[in-house]
């Protein structure tokens, strides 16, 4: 019998993601803070942060496959997490403009009579520049306050950026499928 799979996130985005694996699986909120610590560069902050939600939740089920994540944008040295609201978003985006920023997204598998598998995919993102209007005008249409630096890459977000280069295209929209189905292989959940 397989072990019970868990994404330990309430984002939809990722929900969404994980569905199409076509494997059952629950949610649970991983209850982690998400505050980058001092010192600590964007790359060291997705990691940790991953594998905290994934640790948190397999705390609670020692016997299920736990999939943790995280995604943040590296702005010279800053961890650009999600905005929360449209002042935050729109500094975020106006700082990011004919520029190219890595984002990182992390993910992790806590697996029982395994150690916890742990990786980064970098997407480089290349923004084009653009006046305060059409800025306003995407926060306007897609609210991405829940998006990690206000980009949803998925809808019209896309319209922002001039390039996207990445060894997974599922890692910028918040979960790397390439690698997590690696991951799900060596711990036999897939």
């Amino acid at each position: 019998m397989p072990l019970p799979l868990i994404l330990a996130s309430t984002s939809r985005y990722r929900r969404e993601l994980l569905e199409r694996l076509g494997l059952p699986f629950t949610v649970e909120k991983p209850e982690v803070n998400e505050a980058q610590q001092p010192g600590e560069s964007p790359l060291a902050n997705c990691r940790r942060l991953a594998l905290e939600k994934a640790a948190a939740v397999a705390a609670r089920h020692p016997d299920a496959v736990v999939i943790g994540s995280d995604q943040v944008l590296d702005l010279d040295g800053e961890a650009l997490s999600k905005p929360g609201n449209f002042d935050t978003a729109l500094s975020q985006l106006r700082r990011c403009q004919g520029r190219t920023l890595v984002c990182c997204t992390a993910v992790c598998v806590i697996a029982p009579h395994h150690q916890p598998l742990l990786d980064v995919i970098p997407t480089a993102i290349s923004y084009r520049k653009l006046p305060d209007r059409a800025l306003i005008s995407y926060l306007d249409q897609e609210k991405p306050f829940d998006a990690a630096g206000a980009v949803k890459v998925e809808t019209a977000g896309i319209t922002l950026l001039s390039a996207v280069r990445s060894d997974d295209p599922t890692a910028i929209i918040g979960l790397p499928l390439i690698r997590l189905t690696d991951f799900l292989y060596t711990v036999g959940a897939l």
